[in-house]
């Protein structure tokens, strides 16, 4: 059984260091890969102006920032929320950097001090597109995920495309496997999966991917002097 928690944070600015703030906190929470509804969001009195460029970003003015909580008040309680779980955050050298600072003024330790572990998604997509645009925006385009509502950045609507997201990035058949035999009882015997009793769904190529294939192929081809074993598979099929 695996606990994960999709985070998002939206800040003041970009620096921690230099006294940028947390005025944001989205939280999903999958339980083996499902959403459980158990999340957390919440709004937070920074004690200081956005900057411009980021307010321009987030859309959370001064004013209505000004009745929030600070931080340093429920920070155990996010502690206790987060405890143990994986978390899945896109770029997580900029939100765990601020919550990291969060903390340590609250008088608490870093993040990873109580968490399970931290799943970078910007890391894991650049890995699978590499030369690719792989913001959170290009990525809901790629797996077709709904971001029309997407007018301002919000910790967690973020959080949720994310979470969307993430479940595309890594769906493939172990997973798929791995969704399935986690209902059944652990037996320390093999368990095999009748595929058959599933619909699964037949993802065409668009013909950008397509565009990108033959251009790859090109490129083999040249580098391997027209060897390409793809290519002598499809043109003796054709044959």
């Amino acid at each position: 059984m695996s606990r994960q928690i999709v985070l998002d944070t939206e800040t003041t600015g970009l620096s921690a260091e230099n006294g940028d703030r947390v005025i944001e906190l989205g939280c999903v929470e999958l339980f083996n890969r499902k959403l459980t509804g158990n999340d957390l969001h919440i709004y937070f009195n920074p004690e200081r102006e956005s900057h411009e460029d980021a307010l321009k970003v987030h859309g959370l003015t001064t004013d209505f920032l000004r009745d929030k909580p600070k931080f340093a008040t429920l920070a155990n309680d996010i502690v206790e929320y987060l405890r143990d779980a994986e978390l899945i955050i896109h770029n997580a050298a900029f939100d765990v950097g601020f919550l990291n600072k969060e903390f340590e003024l609250a008088g608490l330790p870093p993040l990873r001090s109580f968490v399970g572990e931290v799943t970078d998604t910007l890391a894991m997509a650049k890995a699978v597109y590499p030369g690719k645009r792989n913001s959170l925006d290009a990525l809901c385009d790629r797996f077709g995920v709904d971001r029309s509502n997407r007018t301002f950045h919000g910790a967690k609507l973020d959080a949720q495309l994310l979470a969307d997201v993430y479940i595309n990035l890594t769906r493939g058949q172990d997973a798929l496997l791995i969704d399935i035999a986690s209902n059944e009882p652990t037996t320390g015997a093999v368990v095999l999966i009748d595929l058959r009793s599933f619909e699964l769904p037949v993802l065409i190529a668009t013909e950008h991917e397509l565009s990108a294939h033959e251009e790859l192929l090109a490129q083999l081809d040249k580098a391997s002097k027209g060897q390409t074993l793809f290519r002598q598979i499809v043109e003796n099929a054709v044959a």
